[in-house]
């Protein structure tokens, strides 16, 4: 019960936001499972931001799994965090309907999701830069003790002067014993690692496997395994070794094919030990093949 009186003292603490007053919604901008999203004008500021409102039932669900755990909200993540390849987090709070709220910079681009399915002269100069933008990003959150668990191109935007922007905090968890515990198994489903797919324990490497399929997807427009909704399709991750990225992509430089394909190896040991040595090792190859910008040298 600690888990429940310490969100009843949160919401006693905050003053809650009628948002309707507060913001001008000027247009939707996202519908997930678990929130909508706003480009707004904040009428105290003049700002414009987005505005994320969490849908309250399925928010109740997600934080019932961690009752006893004292885990923190999204917004309590999401403030926090301060990194220039992570959105960031203005306020947070409840609205008068209860739910859950968080103003955010709007990011003036467009999803990675819409990159790679238009695989254009953009992504061919850029996407390595991505990567190890992305890489950054989460290497900041694991060495700030939180595993993402939903690391996928949905969640990451990319600016007009392509920097990427990871934005999405809605499971990510502390990375201490109690939520590497098995059974949790919470993500997108065709980029889950294995481990959470069987439910085991698992660590930080999840994410690095998430990160890694990915990177596959930038390159090849598809999963390292048939792709499909269906339990029989995600069990593919458990019961085949992924596809040689060199099959789909043959120009591909060895050295960015060894570095993908070892984020994506089912065991977790054999993967890359953090995020940092994988993006380390993709601005080595990148600089090499002449596909890292010449100011961020």
């Amino acid at each position: 019960m600690k888990f429940l009186d310490k969100l009843l003292k949160r919401d006693e603490k905050v003053e809650k936001v009628d948002i309707r007053r507060r913001f001008e919604l000027l247009a939707r901008v996202g519908q997930g499972s678990m929130s909508r999203v706003w480009r707004a004008r904040d009428t105290m500021s003049g700002q414009i931001v987005a505005l994320k409102v969490l849908d309250k039932a399925k928010t109740a669900r997600l934080e019932r799994r961690f009752v006893g755990l004292d885990k923190p909200t999204e917004g309590e993540i999401a403030v926090a965090l301060k990194h220039p390849n992570v959105v960031r987090t203005i306020e947070h709070g409840i609205t008068t309907d209860d739910e859950q709220y968080l103003v955010m910079e709007f990011i003036e681009g467009v999803g990675l999701s819409f990159l790679i399915d238009a695989q254009n002269e953009r992504m061919a100069e850029n996407r390595i830069f991505y990567m190890v933008q992305l890489a950054d990003a989460i290497d900041y959150l694991h060495r700030r003790k939180w595993i993402h668990r939903d690391i996928c191109p949905r969640n990451v935007m990319v600016t007009e002067e392509e920097h990427i922007k990871l934005i999405d905090f809605g499971l990510v968890v502390p990375n201490s014993e109690p939520f590497r515990a098995p059974g949790n198994r919470t993500g997108t489903p065709i980029y889950m690692a294995p481990e959470l797919i069987k439910r085991q324990r698992t660590d930080e490497r999840i994410d690095i496997f998430s990160f890694a399929v990915s990177c596959y997807e930038m390159y090849t427009q598809k999963m390292p395994w048939p792709a499909g909704d269906t339990l029989e399709s995600v069990m593919q991750h458990i019961n085949q070794p992924p596809r040689d990225i060199r099959k789909l992509v043959p120009g591909i430089d060895d050295s960015i094919a060894d570095v993908i394909m070892r984020g994506l190896a089912p065991n977790p040991d054999d993967r890359w030990r953090t995020a940092r040595e994988m993006g380390e090792a993709l601005w080595t190859a990148g600089e090499q093949l002449g596909m890292i910008p010449a100011e961020e040298e």
